[in-house]
């Protein structure tokens, strides 16, 4: 099994630098591949600008050939400016309870990033969290760049170095104190991949519509496991886009998080009837510590494509 992660490695494992612009827009104008960014947001108004100005900036306006043809930021409820500075920045903004409005939407990453494939047509999807700091055009177009250039890839997730504060490595820490151990203990195939929770990663749309989606924080696992089953791992690469500087959570966020990663990770292996779990964390409160009883995320969409509305746009 490692000979196979290593072999992996060395040739689906690629730098953004590894494909030029000029490369990937002949690349895109031969191929008339059309590709779509999605930025799902809750409450990002202080990030979501700068994102979505350096897109349109260097990857939309006043090139030959632009390498992204549509950017929408899905905004799954926010309270704050986020769909006013997304629109003004060049973004076509739509909110998530406009989509699909016979399916009651609930919270969730999960859902946005489902409901986006309604309201987008690029042939490539790529998703982008919208509370990333110091934000890079290599997040887009390194991990579009393989998708354009290689016929048999169609699942790219970014790998980055993600600090913590000023600690360099020590951010992702649901990814290594959960999603690592349990990717090497029942999908060891999945081992290569540095960022299997990253936010970023772009996906053929033909792939897409064929996997269910975690509605919660657990989509990026199922999505990266369903793709393995799905299409096998020598369809799924990476590429190192440098580093990811966004909003840390907190310890009982994590935890939440955590739960529900766990969650994803179980329903794949059993498929069986499982109850739907709660999470009980503790405050400390004036009568000492004090329970608190979350929900984990354990509802899945089904794969777009036997959504009766996505399938009569496809005809049209």
């Amino acid at each position: 099994m490692l000979e196979e992660v290593e072999r992996w490695l060395a040739r689906r494992s690629w730098s953004a630098a590894d494909r030029p612009l000029a490369r990937l827009a002949a690349a895109k104008r031969a191929s008339g591949t059309t590709v779509s960014v999605v930025l799902p947001a809750l409450n990002e108004e202080a990030t979501v600008g700068e994102i979505v100005a350096v897109v349109r900036r260097e990857l939309m306006d006043g090139l030959p050939v632009p390498l992204v043809d549509e950017l929408v930021v899905l905004d799954s409820g926010s309270t704050d400016r986020t769909a006013e500075v997304a629109a003004k920045a060049g973004a076509r903004v739509v909110h998530r309870d406009e989509v699909l409005p016979r399916i009651p939407a609930v919270p969730g990453k999960g859902e946005v990033l489902w409901r986006s494939l309604l309201v987008t047509t690029g042939d490539v999807v790529c998703f982008v969290d919208a509370d990333l700091r110091d934000f890079e055009a290599a997040f887009v177009s390194g991990i579009v760049g393989p998708l354009l250039t290689d016929p048999e890839v169609q699942f790219v997730k970014a790998m980055y170095d993600r600090p913590l504060g000023s600690a360099p490595g020590q951010g992702g820490r649901v990814t290594e104190l959960v999603a690592r151990p349990l990717l090497n203990l029942h999908w060891p195939l999945l081992a290569g991949f540095v960022q299997p929770l990253g936010g970023e990663y772009a996906v053929r749309r033909s792939l897409l519509e064929r996997l269910p989606f975690p509605v919660g924080y657990g989509v990026e696992l199922g999505l990266l496991v369903d793709a393995l089953h799905t299409v096998g791992l020598d369809a799924l690469a990476q590429v190192d886009v440098g580093v990811r500087v966004h909003r840390h959570q907190d310890g009982r966020a994590l935890g939440r998080m955590a739960a529900a990663i766990y969650r994803t990770a179980q329903v794949r292996l059993s498929r069986g009837h499982l109850v739907r779990p709660e999470l009980v964390q503790f405050e400390r409160g004036e009568a000492g510590f004090e329970p608190r009883t979350y929900p984990v995320d354990t509802e899945e969409r089904p794969p777009m494509r036997e959504i009766e509305e996505y399938r009569a746009r496809r005809v049209a």
